[in-house]
């Protein structure tokens, strides 16, 4: 061959070793989510390389083939090609010998280089920034390929199977999608600005569910409106109207001797038609449903949607009230600050700096607004109050802090033995691990 013929043979490799290149990474990079969505919409082709997926093994060593094959033949073709010009120029300043040696050198080098960018990088940034588009464009010649040169590849994919199973490497890969998964491609889309950031938290706080137990969304014992049995109507209406929510458990002197619980509507059906309410009345109080205050979030939305109620009263190991949560606390925990009224909010940033937190704020979202990825003896509380009494190991008092992660917890007011705001500023320099003040 002349040396035009030579470099339109060197062209040609270029464009083919390309066209390997792309293919693979095209494939390894496609996700199935939209090759999927692609599918459902009608294109065959995104069937084609879906199933190719599943058993990518045929795939990957036909791929292997065609780009060593090319890279021997441009090695051949490259070095007849610009070895003898390279020869000819050396040897005007180095003996026969060595010009023979430097020449095979740099026109190796030469080939590879071009190869590298043209064959291997470009194609493969193509290909990583439109996978499943490339792949739809390129999955018809790869399966003819693939019937073409079906002994070769049958006979390097059975000896690379044998040798995975030798190894005890798995042959397959794993395309199951778990929450992290989820959870980072919601972080990656909130980036890109796809996402907005509360619509973010949402995908978290359903993840959460699992994690979080009832006690972090409940009303705790101490702010639950309950009725007693034997109240007058005048007490009734009293309370309703100081109180007013949808539901009221309905006790025997004192919140531990449960009854069940009544419907503020039956209620104020018979304020509006002049009737005396008599809890009594028979058909009045429903029975409760009770659930253990150690249930998560996902398994109390399960008691609810099993006993077609929103209203659960809450109980410890010792068979005592500990608070009342509605299918609306957990919806609410879910939602977050899309429909948490402002003045409601638990957590509100004060400055680039400092936070002001209600001590009943669950650990979880605290441990989120500040960024702080550990807490000692992470597992011992629910909320914020709890870790400040871990950490000080008594109950807290106005003014107590404490430091950790370079952030002071510093306990801004109490009621009744009740944490109700904790300022929570940055130091200039972290603090030792959990040092109460």
């Amino acid at each position: 061959m002349n040396l035009a013929q030579s470099l339109l043979a060197i062209a040609a490799l270029i464009v083919a070793s390309a066209f390997f290149s792309i293919a693979e990474i095209a494939l390894a990079a496609s996700r199935r989510l939209k090759l999927r969505q692609l599918a459902d919409e009608g294109d065959a082709r995104a069937e084609r390389v879906l199933r190719i997926q599943e058993q990518p093994g045929y795939y990957f060593t036909a791929v292997q083939i065609g780009l060593n094959v090319i890279a021997i033949v441009a090695g051949i073709v490259g070095d007849g090609v610009l070895g003898p010009v390279f020869q000819r120029w050396l040897e005007r300043w180095v003996s026969a010998a060595a010009a023979d040696t430097l020449s095979f050198v740099l026109s190796v080098a030469a080939v590879t280089s071009v190869f590298v960018v043209f064959a291997d990088l470009v194609p493969k940034r193509l290909g990583m920034a439109e996978p499943e588009r490339v792949a739809l464009r390129v999955v018809g010649p790869m399966e003819r390929f693939l019937q073409v040169f079906k002994p070769a590849v049958w006979l390097y994919t059975r000896a690379t199977d044998l040798t995975m199973r030798v190894l005890g490497l798995p042959t397959q890969r794993d395309e199951r999608i778990t929450p992290d998964d989820i959870l980072a491609l919601a972080e990656a889309g909130t980036q890109a600005g796809v996402i907005d950031r509360p619509e973010q938290q949402v995908i978290e706080n359903v993840f959460d569910l699992d994690t979080r137990t009832v006690s972090t969304a409940m009303t705790p014992r101490d702010r639950v409106a309950w009725l007693d049995v034997d109240a007058t109507d005048d007490e009734v209406r009293a309370r309703i109207a100081a109180e007013p929510y949808s539901t009221y458990p309905v006790c025997d002197g004192g919140l531990d001797r449960l009854l069940g619980y009544v419907d503020a509507k039956d209620l104020f059906q018979r304020v509006l038609t002049q009737r005396p309410v008599v809890l009594r009345e028979e058909g009045l109080i429903h029975k409760v449903l009770v659930v253990p205050d150690r249930l998560s979030l996902s398994e109390v939305l399960t008691q609810f949607r099993q006993a077609r109620e929103d209203f659960a009263v809450l109980v410890n190991e010792y068979s005592t009230v500990v608070g009342v949560v509605t299918l609306g606390d957990v919806m609410s925990t879910v939602m977050g600050d899309l429909v948490t009224p402002e003045d409601e909010e638990l957590i509100v940033r004060r400055d680039d700096h400092s936070w002001l937190i209600d001590g009943m704020t669950p650990i979880q979202d605290v441990q989120r607004a500040l960024d702080l990825h550990e807490l000692p003896e992470a597992g011992e509380y629910e909320t914020l109050a709890g870790f400040l009494m871990v950490m000080l190991r008594r109950v807290p008092r106005r003014t107590d802090s404490v430091s950790v992660a370079g952030l002071r917890f510093e306990v801004m007011d109490v009621d009744n033995f009740r944490i109700d705001q904790v300022l929570v500023t940055r130091e200039d320099t972290p603090a030792a691990p959990a040092t109460p003040k």
